[in-house]
């Protein structure tokens, strides 16, 4: 919903009918390997093959040229700022700013029990090892933090309270002016996940499921969340609760 919201811009584009999944940028390309190929949606952040970062081989000025060419069979139009969006971005934000030092990131953190229990249907894993999964990326991109010049964070849980807020403030940091539509968003989604994660499955299951998750409630209150008290909402647009590392000023208009 960010991205179809921000590609509304006249400024902003995006790529769109490549009939690739969510057009995610990372089945377009050949420079990198896809989440797929470190065990897809759920599982990629475990394999240390799958975090990239500037000391990476494959930042090389052809591969930047690669993929310029690649993702530009799909860019909508001549913008001034060209939009991809995918997961696995979150853990290899310090490869692309390398081979693309201007560009600017823009994370949606989620809360993880929702996020668990969207990504189940395609993992196939357990409740436990997605929400251990949700904190290995976003511990690694927590720690990358410092190290990303231009970084934007956006709560999910704000931005369907009030999405004209948090898009507006995002394209402000890219230096535009001009407001963009306010998409539709329904703001209940995370409270059914939250139902089928208080009541779904075996007793026995539900037993299993909530002695591991407790053991991971004091990392993931460091990004601002619970998985005791579901409805806690995170700071607005910090990446962890304390305020550490914080998400770095806006880009200055060109």
């Amino acid at each position: 919903m960010l991205y179809r919201s921000l590609t509304s811009h006249p400024a902003i584009g995006g790529i769109s009918n490549s009939g690739v999944p969510e057009d995610e940028g990372q089945h377009l390309q050949s420079v990198y390997p896809p989440a797929r190929h470190h065990g897809g949606p759920g599982r990629f952040g475990f394999d240390e093959g799958a975090r990239l970062t500037e000391s990476s081989p494959l930042v090389t000025p052809a591969n930047r040229e690669r993929l310029m060419a690649e993702w530009g069979r799909y860019w909508s139009g001549d913008r001034a700022i060209l939009a991809e969006k995918s997961p696995p971005n979150i853990i290899r934000a310090r490869f692309l700013q390398a081979l693309f030092p201007d560009a600017t990131f823009v994370m949606m953190i989620r809360h993880p029990v929702a996020v668990a229990c969207a990504t189940r249907k395609w993992s196939r894993t357990s409740l436990a090892s997605l929400i251990r999964h949700w904190l290995r990326c976003h511990d690694i991109l927590a720690a990358d933090a410092t190290l990303i010049e231009r970084l934007q964070v956006v709560q999910y849980e704000h931005f369907v309270k009030d999405p004209g807020r948090e898009v507006g403030r995002v394209v402000s940091s890219l230096g535009l002016q001009g407001a963009v539509p306010s998409p539709p968003v329904d703001a209940s989604v995370n409270d059914r996940y939250f139902r089928s994660w208080r009541t779904g499955g075996t007793r026995l299951g539900r037993a299993v499921r909530d002695r591991s998750v407790v053991r991971h409630e004091a990392a993931v209150n460091r990004f601002g969340y619970s998985l005791l008290d579901l409805e806690r909402l995170p700071p607005r647009g910090l990446l962890t609760a304390d305020g550490s590392p914080d998400v770095l000023p806006a880009r200055p208009t060109p």
